[in-house]
């Protein structure tokens, strides 16, 4: 088992709490938070851990292995960067950072001190996006003509737009299913308040082999949306993460050239709750010193394209 220090416990970070102290591989040792009720909650639910207002307090004060950072986006680097040269394995909540700059730095740094760099991209470990990755990988169903990505309802965020917030799971779990970047982006961007970021995007990627994906974020909506459709040569796959049992539907054509008829399939798939995944990913990558999930750039390529998507005008 190892120690884990958590940096911020508010509304997330309090669950990353739970889901590692659960678990059978971390032990929550000390807990940091610049908010007095935050560290009173904290003491209260984790009582034999230490708590600290000062983040750099609790990462030199106790002997543990990996912190863990969820705090606002524009502090991301900061605690980061004096985590790793402090010796010491990251997770950081997504996104890592706004600049991919700042991410290349924290790279480096994790290179030099032989650290790893974990980022929250929880559906990279859930059971749907998994079973689709297989089937893409064995080419099941001919190659990819489309695909649509709605996700709809969330917290309203002052230190990112909604393009970092939910377009971060969109960008992440499309850069894991087909390892590719666009040649053309597309963005539509929308305030629908006066004095706050950005809240409601259209994103159109095109991709060289002819693929198109449609991706649709708002934090605005009287209803949560968690719907990825993907359309290939000889079925149509809906992933629906609201669904309690039947998250995929896959629609079989009968024939080649008929998108008008379909056999119904719906697999069974590993329902075990993503985060419960990435902490024992966690704890095997670094007792075995192997972070495949992270390789060749992910972070970087992550963050190259979210910010390409940002910076595009329609």
């Amino acid at each position: 088992m190892f120690n884990a220090c958590l940096i911020g416990y508010g509304y997330w970070g309090s669950k990353l709490a739970r889901n590692f102290q659960n678990s059978e591989f971390f032990n929550i040792v000390s807990i940091s938070d610049k908010k007095v009720k935050n560290l009173i909650a904290a003491k209260k639910n984790y009582p034999l851990a230490n708590c600290y207002k000062d983040f750099k307090k609790a990462i030199k004060s106790d002997q543990h292995n990996l912190v863990i950072i969820s705090t606002p986006t524009a502090t991301h680097f900061k605690i980061a960067k004096y985590a790793l040269e402090s010796f010491k394995h990251i997770l950081v909540e997504k996104p890592l950072s706004l600049s991919l700059t700042d991410v290349k730095r924290l790279n480096k740094i994790a290179r030099d001190k032989k650290k790893m760099i974990f980022v929250d991209y929880p559906f990279l470990f859930s059971g749907t996006i998994n079973f689709i990755k297989k089937i893409i990988d064995k080419n099941k169903y001919g190659k990819i003509l489309e695909i649509e990505s709605f996700r709809e309802q969330a917290p309203v965020r002052n230190d990112a737009n909604v393009i970092w917030d939910l377009g971060t799971h969109d960008i992440s779990i499309l850069l894991y299913l087909i390892n590719k970047l666009p040649y053309r982006i597309q963005t539509i961007k929308k305030k629908n308040f006066k004095n706050t970021l950005c809240d409601s995007v259209y994103i159109n990627l095109k991709y060289k082999n002819s693929s198109n994906v449609l991706i649709r974020n708002s934090w605005l909506s009287p209803t949560k949306v968690r719907l990825i459709k993907i359309k290939f040569q000889r079925a149509t796959l809906y992933c629906d993460e609201n669904e309690s049992l039947y998250k995929i539907k896959i629609y079989k054509k009968k024939f080649i050239n008929d998108w008008s008829k379909y056999n119904l399939e719906v697999p069974e798939i590993d329902l075990n709750e993503p985060l419960s995944k990435m902490v024992k990913y966690i704890f095997y990558a670094i007792k075995r010193n192997n972070n495949y999930l992270f390789k060749k750039k992910f972070n970087e390529k992550v963050t190259f394209l979210l910010d390409k998507i940002n910076r595009n005008n329609g």
